[in-house]
């Protein structure tokens, strides 16, 4: 067989491809290779998947086909590992009271009386990081997987590299402020070391430079002709009438990171991609790769045009855009013709074990801890890395004004609502409920109680706007319902299938005729009956009344049988939580 080796890796891919996919197989997880794209030469992308969760699955990228699908499997084995597949959902009561909810070497801290952060949690840094004005309570960091409050604050092991101790970091903080920052996986130790480093690198110095409206150098023609395989995916978009600036991203020779921009003159807009790694050519090749993965070249008018307004482009909001997708704000100023920095050709490269002592004494020269968490009980090597103040995605603020947590309180009552009984008032009592803890209206329901309802009933499309419009109905307030209504039709509509969407004209319709005190509906019915079907206005007739408001809700139980996409992830947790128990049993 063919052994193929690239820089940076300390395997052949095919060894690495034959190794995670058997690995897979043990598991238990059948994986399916459902996309490849390959827009330009040297560009190849791939979407992986459970066959049986639908939810499991990733994105890799390379310059061949077998390095995408390396990529695409390693990082498959990095969300297993550190359970990221399953951050944004409510793991149900067995998993919440099992013998543990995330690894066996958790460790559980009880809520205090006066709900302080408990003792032993986080060290004085990250105290004094995340809680500066000691404002943090015990119960904002109840994870949203086992939502368990009488078990208390579940935190997970840490290494703090200066001295090597253990620090316990609460789960709750993981999730929200670091989401899948920091995470790798790999052939050995510093292989995915130094990857999960670069990526810090790489977010960060992207948040600087968007951030600060940094103008950077551009790679001179010498140094870009050094790499032909890239040179010649440039020159494709180029002449498909792309034009692509390649800048040097490391802020004058200091971190190992590189920007590329493609530009889309037929629409005015621009995308900016950022890789890093010690190694120049590889983190070239990395920038121009996540250019393009899962994307065509009839993909690329999606972007934003680049503006002026250096305020917009520095908010958080835009900084969080551009880490989902890379679809934000880009000021001009990026591409000025004098630079901010010089171009440094520079190289952090050598062996792994060597590129990681480079990484973390850039950390150190800037004051920075770094925590990093180990997981081997899948027999591949993966790890999670923490660096307060540089891998942070999210804000410390969000603990308190985001937190994932902040529904779980609400999940019993919500999911009880379809073929409830209370009392009017109580229906309407919600609404205020609602209202005074402060829910966005546009917050779906299912994200805010951690659910995976799959896409064929009402809980998937169900905001906290259009849930009020049926607690209204329930409640018999007709004239609170016909506003919520109206809300859902203008803000919700594009989402719905046909059938919803037709039965919130009628309901409307309904709801305006209810007003009108001088008219008889049944002299109505018939032309209803035409315009909307007789399905439609039995429905809303039914939700008028009160009788039955909660249109499309299927009755949920407390195991939450009637979702098969979250019983799909619960089935492909429990084969995780074996493979823990074994692996820490040894």
């Amino acid at each position: 067989m063919t052994q193929t080796f690239i820089p940076g890796k300390d395997a052949a891919l095919e060894d690495s491809i034959a190794r995670f996919q058997q690995k897979l197989l043990d598991l238990g997880f059948h994986i399916e290779e459902a996309a490849w794209l390959n827009p330009v030469p040297n560009v190849w992308s791939v979407h992986i998947r459970d066959k049986e969760c639908a939810l499991c699955f990733t994105n890799g990228k390379g310059a061949t086909k077998k390095a995408a699908l390396a990529s695409a499997l390693g990082e498959y084995f990095e969300r297993l590992s550190t359970n990221y597949f399953f951050a944004d959902f409510w793991l149900g009561e067995t998993v919440a009271n099992g013998p543990f909810v995330h690894y066996p070497n958790e460790k559980w801290f009880p809520l205090t009386e006066n709900d302080d952060v408990p003792e032993g949690l986080l060290d004085t840094r990250l105290r004094a990081f995340y809680d500066p004005e000691n404002e943090l309570t015990g119960s904002q960091l109840i994870d949203l997987q086992s939502g368990n409050e009488a078990r208390g604050v579940c935190g997970l092991p840490f290494t703090r590299q200066s001295d090597n101790q253990t620090v316990y970091i609460p789960m709750n903080i993981i999730g929200n402020l670091y989401v899948s920052n920091g995470m790798s996986a790999g052939n050995t130790r510093n292989e995915a070391r130094v990857q999960g480093l670069s990526e810090v690198f790489e977010r960060y110095v992207k948040n600087r430079i968007i951030a600060e409206s940094i103008s950077l150098p551009e790679i001179p023609a010498e140094v870009m002709a050094r790499y032909p395989a890239v040179m010649e995916s440039i020159a494709t978009l180029e002449a498909e009438g792309f034009p692509i600036f390649a800048y040097d991203g490391s802020l004058g020779g200091k971190y190992p990171v590189i920007c590329v921009v493609l530009l889309n003159p037929a629409n005015g807009t621009c995308f900016a991609s950022f890789g890093a790694h010690p190694d120049f050519g590889v983190a070239l090749e990395r920038t121009v790769t996540e250019l393009l993965q899962g994307r065509g070249l009839k993909d690329l008018d999606v972007f934003t045009p680049p503006t002026f307004d250096d305020e917009e482009v520095a908010e958080h909001t835009n900084l969080e855009t551009h880490f989902i997708d890379s679809s934000g704000l880009i000021s001009w100023d990026l591409f000025k013709q004098d630079a901010d920095y010089p171009f440094t050709d520079w190289s952090f490269s050598g062996t792994t074990e060597e590129e990681f002592a480079t990484l973390m004494a850039i950390f150190a020269a800037e004051d920075k801890e770094v925590y990093i968490a180990d997981y081997e009980h899948l027999g591949v090597y993966a790890c999670r890395i923490i660096v307060p103040g540089m891998s942070d995605i999210y804000p410390t603020e969000d603990l308190w004004l985001a937190n994932n947590n902040m529904g779980s309180h609400l999940r019993e009552t919500l999911l009880s609502l379809p073929g409830s009984a209370w009392n009017k008032e109580d229906y309407l009592n919600l609404i205020e409920q609602l209202d005074e803890e402060g829910f966005d209206d546009f917050t779906r329901v299912r994200e805010l109680l951690g659910l995976a309802t799959g896409a064929d009933n009402g809980w998937y499309t169900l905001r906290i706007g259009e849930l009020k419009a049926m607690l209204a109905l329930a409640g018999g307030d007709l004239e609170q319902a016909l506003i919520w209504t109206e809300w859902t039709m203008e803000f919700n509509s594009s989402v719905f299938s046909p059938t919803r969407a037709n039965y919130y004209r009628c309901l409307q319709t309904l709801l305006l005729l209810s007003q009108e005190e001088a008219r008889q509906p049944l002299q109505y019915l018939n032309a209803f009956i035409k315009m909307y079907g007789a399905e439609a206005v039995e429905a809303a007739s039914a939700a008028l009344s009160g009788e039955a408001a909660f249109y499309g809700l299927p009755p949920v139980d407390c195991d939450l049988q009637v979702f098969p996409a979250h019983q799909s992830l619960l089935k492909a947790y429990e084969k995780l939580q074996r493979a823990k128990a074994a692996y820490w049993l040894k």
